[in-house]
């Protein structure tokens, strides 16, 4: 549990790094401008990110269903070595899903006016200010938006279907609330990530009416809150971690 809290905290400071600096140089500093190769280089960290994270949330809900519907082998079946490995594996497919994506644009032709109407470079934003055929880059983009929510939803639902199910064989309330503390947090974070990114997906290709402030307050939400209030979940519902958050403000 702790390494997969570990692997979403660092997706968490992996997201506020790809963005805060640049949205405070241009609220603070008024530097509005940056590089191609810049611009680029933070869209594949940013998309990678968040893919990764997809991961994560689909690890940790694997680790749910082991932890209640088989909890006499749990320490057998997820070790830290093959936690390492999922994690691993989820790397990869973030890294080799979203490189093709900087390639793609680095060799399309941009238009004189270079302005992205966004507090960072997201791939939608980029892709509508270039003069060449972008057909490809819309179409890659949104099957891997698609594709990667469906399949890591769908393997999330399944898992928690099999937890519904192995709970409602017990008759026991402690069982029920256990399990309800088990998987609150997980919930609460995977609402936090799902629905804003299919919001946001869904805006930059169909939400031509939507006012352009409106969107960019939206999509800068999307990609700040859950880091900022992921940590707070779970030191909320994560007994340990609330107790040394407790024992340490006492402190001070």
């Amino acid at each position: 549990m702790y390494l997969l809290l570990c692997m979403l905290a660092l997706t968490d400071i992996g997201m506020s790094n790809c963005v805060v600096p640049k949205t405070l140089c241009i609220f603070s500093l008024h530097f509005k401008g940056i590089t191609v190769d810049g611009c680029l280089s933070q869209m594949f960290f940013i998309h990678a990110v968040t893919i990764m994270q997809s991961a994560v949330l689909l690890t940790m809900a694997f680790d749910h269903y082991v932890a209640i519907c088989d909890p006499l082998r749990y320490a057998t079946i997820l070790t830290n070595t093959r936690i390492a490995k999922l994690g691993l594996v989820g790397l990869l497919r973030a890294v080799l899903l979203v490189l093709p994506l900087p390639l793609l644009l680095r060799r399309m032709p941009f238009c004189t006016n270079r302005v992205i109407l966004h507090t960072y470079c997201e791939h939608f934003a980029v892709v509508k200010i270039s003069c060449g055929d972008t057909t490809v880059n819309w179409m890659y983009s949104l099957v891997i938006a698609f594709v990667i929510i469906r399949l890591d939803l769908t393997l999330i639902f399944l898992s928690y279907g099999l937890i519904i199910r192995a709970v409602l064989r017990i008759s026991s309330k402690k069982a029920y609330q256990k399990t309800f503390n088990t998987c609150t947090a997980h919930i609460c974070v995977m609402l936090l990530y799902y629905i804003p990114n299919l919001f946001s997906t869904l805006t930059h290709r169909f939400g031509q009416g939507i006012a352009a402030h409106v969107h960019i307050l939206l999509t800068s939400l999307y990609l700040l809150v859950p880091p900022m209030l992921n940590p707070i979940i779970y030191g909320v519902r994560t007994k340990e971690l609330h107790d040394k958050v407790g024992k340490y403000t006492c402190r001070m």
